[in-house]
């Protein structure tokens, strides 16, 4: 089912059941798993959807399983997050194998610890916001409460099977942000009516809005000159020390460029991009939610190439420049040839090119062809979203027919079942359910 058969609309449609519970599955690893919710949590409660909002924490009721804390004293979402500060993301070549047989390994137990936890939420619809447990997801949901419908929203442009987003034997629907998405889920068997394809990845709605206000005026009050060409660079919201190193590369510019710098929470990073080369003119911008106004004052973007961040720079009609190498993350690689077969950018092979890629996309119609090219690219994908959730909690008919009977399937990994989980560790996961604290939600959330 394509969203040309789900219309975007501001106003719901009626429901017969008050308030339906719409839950959302996600994870703190990374920031683009909850930017995506506060994104659609925006566009909810803009729209006044009749629904109760709740979040389960991966990393929170799996914690008892979390082998990386156990072995570091750190949690599997926290190794990420560091190795992402750090600029080692060629770690995650070796981390993905590992996570996907710690998952394959405690697959039972897992599944009791999930079970108990739907039994006792009782959700009308699980909205998956993350990858690896989407298996788990469903076969725990139908254990639980047989018929609960679980939509996976990928927050990338492409799988990276097997057992990531797509898991062709659950009945989950798929929203896919691009055309690879969906040609990878209907070869993987998926039923037609189970995927739909939205115009983009979930991207806030602020990013849609007009920024007010003038541009040269706000550049002065950065510290910045009105008209000299500017790019931004932001690497998530831990920033990343290879920063550092392409404000050295693009040093050679002097007052040719500036640059704004988006260091996100990493305090070490900010005192050190500001000692960097201060004859190249620059603004060092903590961990921010005005990223569309810092956008706005730029001309292109340099950053590693994340769903989220491409997404953002397009629709503020900014042409990036990203990198691929072999420590591009198996599941932005795909992000790059996007970049490429549309023309909304530059990608090298290392960021000690950056001075180069930057020198040709400032050549003489370079910047404002590829300007062009960021325009035809329309993601309304975030207004989107609300309408599948709608339409499947229509379809299944909040979960009416579901039953406390409990569903029990087979272990899709073989039959492993390792150290299951006693009745006080089951208690101990069902418990760690609150939503981040840097989101606050008005509405329920599950205690």
């Amino acid at each position: 089912m394509n969203t040309e058969n789900v219309k975007s609309s501001t106003r719901p449609l009626p429901y017969s059941k008050p308030e339906p519970s719409v839950h959302f599955f996600l994870t703190r690893a990374g920031g683009g798993h909850y930017a995506a919710l506060a994104a659609l949590r925006a566009v909810i409660m803009e729209q006044q959807r009749p629904w109760r909002i709740d979040v389960t924490e991966s990393m929170e009721l799996f914690e008892p399983l979390d082998t990386y804390k156990k072995l570091f004293g750190i949690s599997g979402g926290e190794l990420y997050n560091r190795m992402l500060q750090k600029g080692w993301t060629w770690a995650y070549h070796m981390l993905l194998p590992l996570n996907r047989k710690a998952i394959q390994y405690r697959y039972e137990a897992g599944l009791e610890i999930a079970t108990e936890h739907w039994r006792r939420i009782q959700p009308d619809v699980v909205v998956s916001l993350i990858p690896f447990f989407n298996r788990n997801l469903w076969d725990s949901l139908q254990r639980a409460r047989p018929g609960t419908p679980v939509i996976t929203v990928a927050t990338d442009l492409a799988d990276y099977p097997p057992h990531y987003w797509i898991e062709p034997k659950t009945q989950n629907y798929l929203v896919c942000g691009s055309e690879r998405l969906v040609e990878q889920a209907r070869a993987m068997g998926i039923a037609e009516d189970h995927i739909f394809r939205t115009s983009g990845m979930v991207i806030h709605p602020k990013f849609h809005e007009p920024v007010p206000g003038d541009r040269g005026a706000q550049r002065r009050e950065l510290g910045l000159e009105p008209e000299r060409p500017t790019g931004i660079v932001s690497f998530g919201g831990h920033g990343s020390k290879v920063m550092v190193d392409i404000v050295r590369n693009l040093a050679r510019f002097g007052d040719e460029l500036q640059l704004i710098l988006i260091r996100g929470h990493n305090e070490k990073l900010a005192d050190t991009l500001r000692g960097t080369c201060p004859r190249l003119r620059k603004c060092v911008i903590g961990f921010t939610d005005r990223m569309p106004c810092y956008m706005r004052l730029a001309d292109f973007f340099i950053g590693k190439p994340g769903p989220s961040s491409i997404s953002e720079a397009l629709a503020m009609r900014l042409p990036v420049i990203v990198e691929r190498n072999i420590s591009t993350m198996p599941q932005e690689r795909y992000n790059t040839d996007w970049i490429r077969e549309r023309q909304v950018g530059l990608v090298i092979d290392s960021f000690k090119n950056i001075a180069g890629a930057v020198e040709t996309l400032l050549r003489s119609g370079e910047l404002a062809r590829y300007r062009a090219n960021t325009m035809k690219h329309q993601n309304r994908a975030v207004f989107e979203v609300p309408d599948i959730i709608q339409a499947v909690l229509e379809r299944t008919k909040y979960s009416s027919e579901a039953t406390n009977k409990p569903r029990v399937g087979k272990n899709p990994y073989g039959g492993i079942r390792k150290n299951p989980m006693s009745s006080t560790s089951m208690k101990q996961g069902s418990l760690v359910l609150a939503l981040q604290a840097s989101i606050p939600f008005t509405n329920r959330v599950v205690p």
